[in-house]
């Protein structure tokens, strides 16, 4: 997860303008994707559908809500889970190899245009599927959101006087961590929107939280439902730029490969999956070391879904 900057969305189509509606977090139960050339209730029907994941937990614990929120409807499915970053992801789902992704909206947006600025979820969603091929849509946007942020340690933010990401440009030397794609992502960003360079980019993946609590780095890509970052007393940096815009928890879809049925499943997941239950859930596999399948079947039958 991560990667944006947007510019303005000056016009859409009317197609974008629905799905971007769609995409708003109202589960309406009908099916977005017949208004922009998509398959319908019929066209899928009986189709195994492929539900995906990237290599992060989270991604994998909302993949798996997925899946089992489609099995509790009578889908076929088959899990494909902990496959790798965005860059290897979207080209399978593109493909067809994979049918369902949960995606983040302004992290998608970011990689298929750095240099949009549209902020907000509707806003974001009508850019996506102007910018999105034909064959893929985005479904109904959770309220959900787990952003990228810039965290440090409450020592350095104090020995710095560091409020935000713009406070970091009089730091001194620093050395930044996230995940391994995070400096082809990000560097140029940050240039280009705080005039931020950094001294050495660690490759810290999961374990960036913890690398800020033992000093290993200075700064640190935590995404803001990790529950570290109340556990380990960091600080997450302000960002007047928005340089991170809206994260909302989205399904991306393969359309050749999902039907009505399909749609209604995992729009009534994103009309239940708020943020602060994402961070609960979260705290249960990051923290308590919870199976995510298991942790997903609970939120499911909580919520209705199962």
């Amino acid at each position: 997860m991560t990667s944006r900057v947007f510019r303005p969305v000056t016009a859409v189509t009317a197609a974008a303008l629905l799905l971007g509606a769609a995409a708003c977090g109202s589960s309406s139960g009908k099916d977005p994707l017949a208004a922009s050339g998509g398959t319908g209730s019929s066209a899928a029907s009986g189709k195994t559908v492929v539900v995906g994941s990237a290599n992060f937990p989270e991604n994998v614990l909302l993949a798996s809500i997925y899946s089992q929120a489609l099995k509790a409807k009578g889908v076929k499915v088959t899990e494909k889970f902990n496959i790798g970053s965005r860059e290897v992801l979207y080209g399978q789902l593109e493909s067809g190899n994979l049918t369902v992704l949960p995606e983040y909206n302004g992290a998608l947006l970011g990689y298929l245009d750095a240099k949009n600025t549209a902020a907000g979820t509707q806003a974001v969603n009508a850019a996506l599927q102007q910018k999105l091929p034909a064959t893929l849509a985005v479904l109904d946007s959770a309220a959900a959101e787990d952003k990228d942020s810039l965290t440090v340690s409450q020592a350095t933010a104090d020995a710095k006087h560091l409020k935000s990401i713009a406070d970091l440009t009089g730091a001194g030397p620093l050395t930044i961590g996230g995940p391994p794609e995070f400096k082809s992502r990000r560097e140029q960003q940050f240039k280009d929107v705080y005039g931020l360079t950094f001294k050495e980019w660690k490759p810290t993946g999961d374990t960036t939280a913890n690398a800020l609590k033992d000093s290993a780095i200075d700064v640190g890509n935590v995404f803001t439902t990790d529950p570290k970052i109340v556990q380990l007393k960091l600080v997450t940096l302000e960002d007047p730029k928005n340089l991170f815009s809206s994260q909302n928890i989205t399904p991306l879809v393969n359309k050749a490969g999902v039907d009505a049925t399909t749609t209604a499943a995992l729009n009534a997941v994103s009309g239940k999956l708020d943020t602060a239950g994402l961070t609960a859930l979260m705290k249960r596999v990051a923290i308590d070391k919870e199976d995510p399948s298991a942790v997903a079947k609970d939120w499911l039958k909580a919520n209705g879904l199962s």
